[in-house]
């Protein structure tokens, strides 16, 4: 028993010790390209290709242990994808709707709110290595599309027309992410890291212009590059 509790003073004093010397909280800033694309999941829509994009924020590092750390803080990102799916509008000066195939890229831009769980390598020499997992919640800020429509022989072109009714206000995504940081000091690094964004949920809201009983499903996925300072 004696063994027992010095057991856990000796541990304890080790562990007090060691988390001592990391800051229980740290704070910076990133910036981020970004490749997005759509998964349909709807009948007749199709994915039309990925696109590029950015995303900046704000991040910050708790600390749990030495090498385990509650990672969040807040982004906006700059999404854009493309979808080909079944659509009917009415074209001027014609009174009766146009049935043909839609191309739209859509332009999203979010606000999203991060956390996840950061786990790193010890040190060799300045830099460390980690890796993320965790989830995400986004909320949509603005969208916008380019439309290219084409009926028959027939086709016409619009600009960033406002899809803000098409688009769900809230989604939810899991992330899972790795990276390393280079250290100046101990609490001052630099970090490269690569992320994927697994969206959850559907983006989309309502039902097909052309068949009414299809609801607009598509799922949002995207890789960015993070590059940032942390003090």
């Amino acid at each position: 028993m004696k063994k027992y509790l010095l057991f856990l003073i000796v541990f304890a004093l080790y562990s007090s010790t060691t988390i001592s010397q990391v800051k229980p909280f740290r704070f910076g800033f990133r910036a981020a390209p970004n490749l997005a694309w759509f998964s349909a999941d709807a009948e007749n829509y199709e994915s039309n290709g990925a696109s590029l994009g950015f995303s900046w924020g704000f991040v910050s590092d708790i600390t749990l242990t030495e090498n385990y750390f509650v990672r969040t803080g807040f982004n906006v990102d700059y999404l854009n994808g493309k979808l080909t799916f079944p659509f009917q509008t009415i074209i001027d000066p014609d009174t009766v709707p146009t049935t043909g195939v839609l191309s739209r890229k859509f332009i999203i831009r979010n606000l999203q709110v991060p956390v996840t769980i950061k786990m790193r390598t010890n040190k060799f020499g300045h830099v460390a290595y980690y890796g993320v997992i965790g989830f995400s919640a986004s909320f949509n800020l603005k969208a916008k599309a380019k439309d290219s429509f084409a009926y028959g022989n027939e086709s016409f072109k619009s600009e960033k027309n406002d899809i803000s009714d098409d688009i769900k206000f809230a989604k939810a995504s899991m992330i899972v992410g790795a990276g390393l940081e280079y250290f100046f000091d101990n609490s001052t690094s630099l970090f490269l890291e690569i992320n994927f964004n697994n969206g959850l949920t559907n983006i989309l809201k309502g039902n097909n212009t052309v068949y009414p009983d299809i609801k607009q499903k598509a799922f949002m996925y995207y890789l960015e590059l993070n590059l940032g300072i942390m003090f």
